[in-house]
């Protein structure tokens, strides 16, 4: 019967959590899953390798009927769950094989496990005659129903039991393009419902081929045919809420470049028999048949699987030529034929449906079409004008920046600046001042500015150490005097207000800011640390020292920020952030009120929504 690579195939744990993330990028409309990339479908092809059910031969379908008590009771000697139902009971179906128990006991191991079961069933079933045909049908029933055809819960579909009349005919069915069809339309299903019915390890072993950059699989036995011999599931101890949150950051972030499209060239095809024998329907749009459910493989949406470029492809809305009555699997229905009712699909089967071919000599025009048409489901929440808006203010930092660099540079007015993508202060001659603690307030502590060291080129003695920052061998913590401005820069991560001198300043958190026109606060007490903290300031006044540091969003390990669009878009540049806010500093501030510089008011203990940390 051509099921014995199938049979063969050992335990996979499921990745509920991969399962349900795949069935929220599912389209029914076009029978295909939307990544950012494009549409992406399992193929014939994917189901005859790694399961190893053959995809070529008969459609498996026939005639649906209401009730299933005369075939069950005939040809199997149990019970319907109901007169009106397809389902058997699945712990009856076991006893009748001798296999009540199928769960593996403490301590014993997948050989040990199926030893037992062999031995149970032997002793429970007949070896020949009519008997030995009724409990090869019980087998068949509980395998396809259970696995191939699965249906959710307990209980399992028996539609197919007249095919199993005539056994020597059994081996004839295209079976892996059934299952195929049954896993579409439970794809299909609401979102709402976890899970999907059918023969779940495809669609995993599909995702560790085709999308490696997940991580959610591992090989565990290299050369094993079918090649679901050679995955076990990567074990994830998170929630699987959390763990859905994170595959669905990782399919919208995915380098196109990580996409394995052909994962099987190299293939030693002829330790897999069943793949020649199911080529001729590779690469080919054909409709797929189950009974009542008929679905199409639109193989030219996913042309790149074939090494062809994608061409731009419209089709209409789904339109079916006939109604389905009911879920397939529930069997409440009227009695109909479906190589009747679905002729022409059926037709297109025998002829193998209709090879797919590509004229395109690029992908670019398809990628336009798709992201108009989907472009709204692929990025809901705005993402991508996100990312948008981060550009477009890391530019404006860019050029700010590289602005006072080339001037302090070229008028050596002073130590030369430059932000670090960690969040680093770099001026020349100084260490490197980690930036984004809080801000300081009158008469509580603050960051000093450190001495330069006495060279460009000065060893490692004559670097600043703790004693060379204002306020002595604390690091730096000093009482900054009240009117003297706040905003110091903490050496080595303490403190750390915005640094200003002149010209705008920008808080790293993006919510408190120094005003216009104040620079770097003198240390407190004489000497020369003094003339030297007021010589930087000097020389860095008008644009001459200013750090242009934005407020950075909280990401995701998947680089999703979690700011929205218009945040960087109208919040990304200090000049107009400092001038709103004094904009409303007046406006607030009552008739006759001292509107002069003030000290900086200590920052919000959380950033402003939409801002996340800033380094």
């Amino acid at each position: 019967m051509r099921f014995g690579p199938f049979l063969r195939l050992e335990e996979l744990a499921p990745d509920v959590a991969l399962i349900q993330a795949l069935k929220e990028r599912w389209d029914p409309e076009c029978h295909a899953f939307l990544f950012p990339w494009g549409h992406m479908v399992p193929t014939l092809e994917d189901v005859v390798r790694i399961t190893g059910l053959r995809v070529d031969g008969q459609a498996v379908t026939g005639t649906t009927y209401t009730s299933y008590q005369e075939p069950v009771e005939r040809l199997l000697g149990l019970e319907v769950r109901g007169e009106t139902s397809s389902l058997v009971q699945r712990t009856v179906l076991q006893a009748s094989l001798g296999v009540v128990s199928v769960r593996r006991q403490t301590g014993e191991g997948q050989a040990e496990h199926m030893e037992r079961m062999t031995d149970d069933a032997r002793a429970a079933m007949a070896e020949e005659g009519e008997a030995a045909d009724r409990d090869l049908r019980r087998f068949l029933t509980l395998m396809i129903g259970k696995m191939i055809l699965g249906t959710r819960g307990d209980p399992v579909g028996c539609r197919f039991l007249p095919l199993l009349e005539d056994l020597s005919s059994v081996g004839n069915y295209a079976w892996g393009a059934a299952l195929l069809a049954h896993l579409f339309d439970s794809l299909g299903t609401s979102s709402r419902e976890t899970g999907v019915a059918g023969f779940f390890p495809l669609l995993q072993v599909w995702a560790y081929y085709h999308l490696p950059s997940l991580g959610r699989g591992v090989a565990r036995r290299r050369g094993a045919v079918p090649l679901l011999q050679r995955w076990r599931f990567c074990r994830d101890e998170r929630s699987l809420r959390r763990q859905v949150t994170l595959i669905h950051d990782a399919l919208d972030t995915v380098p196109f470049g990580h996409v394995q499209w052909t994962p099987y060239v190299g293939e030693d095809d002829a330790t897999q028999p069943w793949v020649e024998r199911g080529r001729p329907y590779f690469g080919r749009d054909i409709w797929l048949h189950c009974f009542n459910t008929v679905v199409p493989l639109h193989h030219r949406l996913v042309a790149r699987t074939l090494g062809l470029h994608q061409a731009v492809v419209e089709f209409p809305t789904r339109q079916r030529s006939w109604e389905r009555p009911g879920r397939s699997f529930r069997g409440i229905q009227q009695v109909t034929d479906w190589t009747v009712r679905v002729r022409e699909q059926l037709d297109d089967w025998e002829r193998r449906g209709k090879e797919v071919v590509s004229e395109a000599a690029s992908n670019e025009d398809y990628f336009r079409a798709y992201a108009r048409k989907y472009g709204a489901q692929l990025d809901p929440e705005g993402r991508i004008s996100s990312l948008e808006g981060i550009l477009h203010s890391t530019i404006q930092q860019r050029d700010d920046l590289q602005a006072v660099v080339d001037q302090l540079v070229t008028g050596r007015a002073g130590p030369c600046v430059a932000y670090g993508r960690r969040g680093f202060l770099l001026l020349r001659g100084f260490w490197p001042l980690r930036l984004g603690g809080p801000a300081s307030v009158g008469g509580g502590p603050s960051g000093g500015c450190p001495r330069p060291a006495a060279g460009a080129g000065a060893g490692a003695e004559d670097r600043p150490g703790a004693d060379d920052y204002a306020g002595g061998g604390d690091g730096g913590a000093t009482p900054t005097p009240r009117g003297s401005g706040g905003g110091a820069v903490a050496p080595g991560g303490r403190g750390g207000g915005p640094l200003v001198a002149g010209g705008d300043a920008l808080a790293p958190g993006g919510g408190t800011t120094a005003r216009r026109g104040w620079g770097p606060p003198h240390p407190p007490g004489g000497g020369e640390a003094s003339r030297r903290h007021a010589a930087i300031r000097d020389e860095g006044s008008g644009e001459g020292l200013a750090l242009v540091g934005r407020s950075r969003s909280v990401t995701s390990w998947s680089g999703i920020p979690s700011g929205s669009a218009g945040h960087y878009l109208t919040g990304s540049s200090g000049r107009r952030r400092n001038e709103e806010e004094e904009r409303r500093r007046r406006e607030r501030a009552p008739e006759g009120s001292e509107t002069g510089p003030r000290v900086m008011a200590p920052p919000s203990p959380r950033p402003p929504e939409g801002t996340g940390e800033s380094g």
